[in-house]
Parts: C-alpha cells; sequence; structure tokens
C-alpha cells in the first residue's frame, strides 16, 4: 500500500488545486490581523475631551453655549491658577449651577487667590466629548484611573487567543479541520457584532474573548490545512507566504480605519468578512492527512483523486487504500518534550523565545497609537517594511542556516529599540526610521521562531510542540498592553528600554536554540521514537566528525 507522501508526490504536490485552496485560506491571514492589531484604531484616545461638570451641561444650554463655548468658560479655570492638570482627569470642585454664576464670564465672582483654595476633584461624571463614538476609550470612558482597562481589552483578546489554541486545537485535530475552521470563521462573526453594539463594557469583553477564542481558530486551522495539502519540500515557503497575507492586512487597516470615522464601524468593516469564508464549505476540503489519521481512506481517496483531476495528473486505479506512519497517528503528552536534557533545553528556550518575540513585537505595533504624529501612514509603513522581512528570511535561511539571521534580526531590534529612546523628538523622521528598522528584525524573529519551532521537534511531536511552545506567545500578549501603556504614562520611550532588554537577553541562548544535525540531537529523537514503541534503549551512533561513539 502507498504511503499518503507516495500518493501526493503523484496527484502534484503543490498544483493548481493547492494553489487555489491556498490563496483562499490565505485571506484568512487578512482577517486575523485585523482583529490581532485593530485596538490600535479601535482604543486610540480621543483627541478632544474634558470632565464633564456637574450643572455645566445646564448652565450651558441656559446659556446657548456651543461645545467649545462650555469648554472655555469651565474647563481653563485651571490654568488660572498654579495647578498641574489640563482638565481631563481633574476639575474644580464649584457649583457651576449656583445662580450667580453669569453667562458671559462665570468665573468672574472667582478671583486667583481663591480658585487656589479650591479642591480639585476627579472626573466622577464622566467625560465630554467632541466625538463621542469614535473610539471605544470614548464609549465606555476609558480614560484617566480608568486607562488600564484600555490594556485589559487586549489582554482579554490574547487571553482567548491561548484559550483558543488549546481547546480549537484539539477540536481540530479531533473532529476536523475544516469543520472547526468553519464553525470559528461563524463564532468570531457572530461575536464580533455583539462587540460593535455591546451595551456595557462587560458584555464587550466578554464577546471580545470569544471573538479571540474562535479568531485563533481561523489562524490556526487555516495554517494546518494549506501545510498538510502541499508536499514537504513547499511548507516552508507556503508557511512564510500564508504570513505575508497578515503583513498585507495590517497595511490595509489603516485605511479602513481613516474612510470610516467611529469605532463600531470600524469593527463591522473587519469582522463581516468572515461570513464570506463559510462559502469555503464548497471550495476547501478536508485535510487527507487528516481523514487518513482517524481511519477514513476511503473519503481520503477521493480527496486525492480530486486533487490529482483538478492538477492535471492521474491516479492509478489500483490504490485501494492509503498508510500513514504510526508517528502521525501518535498521541504525545508534555513529558515527551521533556523527556531528554537536549529536548527540555530546546522546549524551554523556544517557550522562551515565543514570548519575547511575541511581547516585543505587539509593544512596537501599539506604541504607534500613542506617539502621536500621523498614525494612518506611519501604520502603513511599519506593516510595509514586514514583507521585506519574509523575503529577507526566504533568501538567507537555506544559504547561511537559522541561527545566524535569528541572531542577527534580535540584535537589530534591540539595538533600535535602545536607540529610538534616547533620539530627541524634534528629530522624527530618524525616530520613525529607527523605530521601522526594529519592527522589521523583530518580525524577522518572530517568522524564524515560528519556522524553526516546527523544524526541530520529531514528526511524533511536532504539531503538540508547536502548539505548547507557541502558547507562551498569547502570553506574551497578555502582558504587552499593560507593560507599554502603564510604562509609558512614566516616560513615553520607558517601553522601548524593556524591549532593548528582552530583544538582548535572547543571545545568550542562541547556541543552544537550533538542532545541529549533532549526534546528542539525533539520539534524542530516535530515543523519544523508541520509547513511544514501548522499547526504551539506548541508542549508539558513531560520530564521524569526532570519531567517538555516543551511547
Amino acid at each position: 500500500m502507498p504511503s499518503f507522501d507516495e500518493v501526493l508526490k503523484e496527484a502534484g504536490e503543490f498544483g493548481r488545486f493547492q494553489k487555489r485552496v491556498f490563496f483562499l485560506l490565505c485571506q484568512t491571514g487578512i482577517t486575523f490581523s485585523f482583529l490581532f492589531v485593530g485596538v490600535v484604531f479601535l482604543g486610540h484616545a480621543p483627541e478632544h475631551y474634558w470632565c464633564r461638570i456637574p450643572g455645566a451641561a445646564e448652565l450651558s444650554e441656559r446659556c446657548g453655549w456651543t461645545l467649545e463655548e462650555e469648554q472655555n468658560y469651565t474647563v481653563p479655570a485651571l490654568n488660572l491658577v498654579n495647578r498641574f492638570s489640563s482638565g481631563q482627569c481633574e476639575r474644580f470642585d464649584i457649583e457651576w449651577n449656583n445662580t450667580s454664576v453669569s453667562c458671559a464670564n462665570p468665573l468672574s465672582h472667582f478671583t486667583n487667590r481663591s480658585l487656589d483654595n479650591v479642591p480639585l476633584t476627579s472626573c466622577q461624571d464622566g467625560w465630554v466629548y467632541k466625538q463621542p463614538h469614535s473610539t471605544i476609550v470614548s464609549e465606555y470612558n476609558l480614560l484617566c484611573a480608568n486607562a488600564w482597562m484600555l490594556d485589559l481589552t487586549q489582554a482579554v483578546l490574547n487571553l482567548g487567543f491561548l484559550t483558543g489554541a488549546f481547546t480549537l486545537g484539539y477540536a481540530a485535530d479531533r473532529y476536523g479541520r475544516i469543520r472547526i475552521y468553519l464553525y470559528s470563521c461563524l463564532g468570531v462573526g457572530l461575536c464580533g457584532l455583539v462587540v460593535a453594539f455591546a451595551p456595557n463594557f462587560s458584555i464587550f469583553l466578554i464577546f471580545r474573548f470569544l471573538q479571540g477564542v474562535f479568531g485563533k481558530g481561523t489562524w490556526m486551522t487555516a495554517y494546518v490545512i494549506v501545510t498538510e495539502i502541499v508536499g514537504s519540500d513547499q511548507r516552508r515557503i507556503v508557511g512564510i507566504v500564508i504570513q505575508m497575507f497578515f503583513t498585507l492586512g495590517i497595511m490595509i487597516l489603516p485605511g479602513i480605519a481613516y474612510l470610516i470615522p467611529t469605532w463600531q464601524g470600524i469593527q463591522l468593516a473587519i469582522t463581516l468578512p468572515n461570513f464570506l469564508f463559510l462559502l469555503y464549505y464548497w471550495a476547501v476540503p478536508e485535510s487527507p492527512r487528516w481523514l487518513l489519521t482517524r481511519k477514513k481512506g476511503e473519503k481520503a481517496l477521493n480527496i486525492m483523486h480530486t486533487i490529482a483531476k483538478h492538477n492535471g495528473k492521474y491516479l492509478s486505479p489500483h490504490y485501494s487504500e492509503i498508510t500513514v506512519t504510526d508517528e502521525e497517528v501518535s498521541n504525545p503528552s508534555f513529558l515527551d518534550l521533556v523527556r531528554t536534557p537536549h529536548m527540555r533545553k530546546y522546549t524551554l528556550i523556544l517557550m522562551y523565545a515565543w514570548f519575547t518575540s511575541a511581547l516585543v513585537y505587539q509593544g512596537l505595533v501599539m506604541r504607534l497609537g500613542i506617539i502621536g504624529g500621523n498614525l494612518y501612514l506611519d501604520f502603513f509603513i511599519s506593516g510595509a517594511v514586514e514583507l521585506p522581512a519574509a523575503l529577507l528570511i526566504l533568501l538567507t535561511i537555506d544559504r547561511i542556516g537559522r541561527r545566524l539571521p535569528f541572531a542577527i534580526s534580535n540584535i537589530v531590534a534591540g539595538v533600535a529599540c535602545l536607540i529610538t529612546a534616547f533620539l530627541p523628538e524634534d528629530i522624527l523622521w530618524l525616530k520613525t526610521s529607527v523605530a521601522t528598522l526594529g519592527r522589521l528584525g523583530i518580525t524577522m524573529a518572530f517568522e524564524i521562531v515560528y519556522l524553526v519551532n516546527s523544524e526541530l521537534y520529531p514528526t511524533t511531536l511536532r504539531n503538540f510542540g508547536v502548539s505548547l511552545c507557541s502558547s507562551l506567545c498569547d502570553l506574551g500578549g497578555i502582558i504587552a498592553p499593560f507593560l507599554l501603556f502603564r510604562l509609558a504614562a512614566i516616560w513615553m520611550e520607558l517601553p522601548l528600554i524593556i524591549f532593548s532588554k528582552k530583544a538582548f537577553k535572547m543571545q545568550p541562548w542562541i547556541d543552544y536554540y537550533f538542532c545541529k544535525g549533532t549526534v546528542q540531537c539525533i539520539r534524542d529523537i530516535l530515543y523519544l521514537q523508541y520509547c513511544r514503541l514501548g522499547k526504551c534503549c539506548f541508542i549508539q551512533l558513531h560520530d564521524t566528525h569526532s570519531g567517538e561513539n555516543t551511547h
């Protein structure tokens, strides 16, 4: 009986059929990127707002003030005295509905000296916005003492990603790739609609979490399907190209935000395309490799015949069954990832690499929303710079390996973040250019981690190892918004110094990071495979470089 890889080679490893399916599923990368970084525009701080003052609204109505006049007559009172406040988080504790207050000069009966003694109070009654529904910040009053709640919205989303990686990853292995993909597309669409019209912040958080769960399901299953229907030689290229569609989504997002003035409109624009993916029910088949692992060989063979037909190939009519190796149907556990010293080292370092890359990457993306300047143009440029990252990986990893590009990309990211932190604000073009270089470096590091993680583990552990290690990516995403926004409140450039330190910390571990074809690495893999067969034993290998026998 032929193996699946033999049948796939005969049907075409990357023919017309796979290219069509690959292109369709790559669109998932665009919508997932909208969800992944959308908070930059959904949660952008409004430009014009001030404390809502009890009685001021009634006085404004009685006097016929406009919003600008209400602000000018009430908030600037803080500037009349030696007070360090802009009127956005504090206000004077004054009874504005006092009958002695005049419309022409409501503060005329106060003197500067008396204002010094007037206590300040927090904005307990909310805020007044010139554009009240422009972002979720103005929608739910996520300002001043409540500013940490904006961090929470992104942290909850990443918690959803983490939950989805485990729950829907398991479901995809058990119930099928395309089924979970379609359910996830439906789920992320429905939850996105609820998020757009959430009546309160609690409902917003709950369904943003669920949107993260289903969003991770769409991205994860799409990635698995495209890598399982192509030959082993094409997996690397499709894995990198699908991430380029993620970058394409980052470049499209600022255009959507520029054209749509409200956060609800943006939320709908980035959510509704997920419903179109339900049409893939008729265009994308189940993964034949998964069908074989579930003992559904007849269905898998029918799909292979369909693939061969669309590719202009011909499968032998004598094929009645396709086999898969025992490795592909095994059920690995966490103990397999730490069973040997070298495998344990690889697992822990990969987890840290995922965590660091995600923390720095998401931090640099969200930082664009708080540094000022032209947010739309800066965000587009920062996305465009990720395309060369993918091309550099394709050009270098087969020529000089993985370790050197990974080391250089981390060094570039760390140095760029550190330099950007200390560049003066009046050289904005240089500051932006260096920060963009840092974005290029961390993007390369991020994509190399994903690539190497899948190469480092043997077949028996590959899917489970990638899922477990990449879960630290979502943990980094949970921490990133709190680290960025809270430290930026102390000093705007402080997060960059932390990001720089994190990038530099990867350097001492790079020598241990990659399986270099050593006897120890091969011995670990063979040991694990024999142990899975219940035949744990020592493997004797001869090191042709040193002439030593390893036991």
